[in-house]
């Protein structure tokens, strides 16, 4: 074995790329799709739609009769941990020393992470944006008009809908142009007297709303030129809102609008390998994860009427 593979095998180095990889995850990405850790990378999972509902089992049993059985159909969906996979060399000569060696595979293990997130950050959002583009709602912004109450409405219809009690919560993600939108709405600022020239925080309308769901800006950026033209920087909600149940254990059967399946113990893994020349060591990332719509109507897309 190679000096950096020898280091490699080490449990310090694997705990440490297991580390950078869960701590490395998008706070938006996680939140719209929390993660759900697997034992294989292939399974079933639960998938409710507005003609496969969940229903809550009758775990009644009577003396002598059968228990009640929570097992998987033709309706179900089939996952499979996506794999992923990221290579970072290291020249021979960067790496004479142990400890220059032990740094050189943190800092691989800190560069997949980043890039990671970013990458599936943007996978789910698009993912959602398009599960929820068929159903989107525009929320009537005419200064007349009050904007919480139509979001109320949204909200008792998701909570509906998720048919789960109280274990399933109510998620808002906001682009900026809409968050920008709600809180200067003259409604929602009236609210807060004495506050004439301060806008109130999205925190604090999201207090106002039923439930006061939980809040996350997407401030994530994209160019949309054309390659060779001069940049379009868009963002990728910007004037649109997402409404949506999300559990905050979820599992492989509840109806959380989106997840994320993760193989357990996995979710990053360091090897190595020597260049084709010998000149340079390279540390190989793999990882696995892949997002899924779990229910098409446990999330709402939000846009402007006004």
């Amino acid at each position: 074995m190679s000096r950096i593979s020898d280091i490699t095998a080490k449990p310090t180095i694997r705990e440490y790329s297991q580390g950078a990889a869960q701590e490395g995850v998008s706070p938006v990405a996680e939140f719209l799709a929390p993660t759900v850790e697997v034992a294989k990378p292939v399974g079933k999972f639960k998938i409710y739609t507005e003609k496969s509902r969940f229903r809550i089992p009758d775990t009644r049993r009577s003396i002598g009769g059968p228990a009640a059985t929570l097992g998987w159909d033709r309706t179900d969906g089939d996952y499979n941990v996506e794999p992923h996979a990221l290579d970072v060399p290291v020249d021979i000569l960067e790496t004479d020393e142990e400890d220059t060696m032990t740094a050189a595979l943190q800092e691989a293990a800190d560069l997949g992470a980043e890039v990671g997130s970013l990458s599936h950050e943007k996978e789910v959002v698009d993912l959602a944006v398009t599960a929820t583009v068929g159903g989107a709602s525009n929320i009537d912004f005419a200064a007349g008009v009050d904007p919480i109450d139509q979001i109320d409405a949204q909200i008792i219809a998701l909570l509906k809908t998720a048919n789960y009690g109280g274990m399933m919560g109510v998620r808002f993600l906001l682009g900026l142009t809409y968050a920008r939108r709600l809180k200067n709405h003259p409604l929602i600022r009236a609210r807060f007297p004495g506050r004439d020239k301060i806008a109130p925080t999205v925190d604090e309308i999201m207090s106002l709303l039923l439930t006061a769901p939980k809040i996350r800006l997407s401030t994530m950026v994209y160019d949309d030129a054309p390659e060779g033209k001069a940049k379009d920087i868009k963002f990728i909600l910007d004037d649109k809102a997402l409404l949506f149940v999300a559990r905050d254990n979820p599992t492989r059967r509840d109806p959380s609008f989106m997840k994320t399946f993760r193989q357990r113990g996995r979710w990053m893994t360091p090897r190595t390998y020597t260049s084709t020349d010998g000149r340079q060591e390279v540390a190989g990332l793999d990882w696995s994860g892949k997002p899924f719509v779990t229910n098409t109507v446990g999330g709402k897309q939000l846009g402007i009427a006004n």
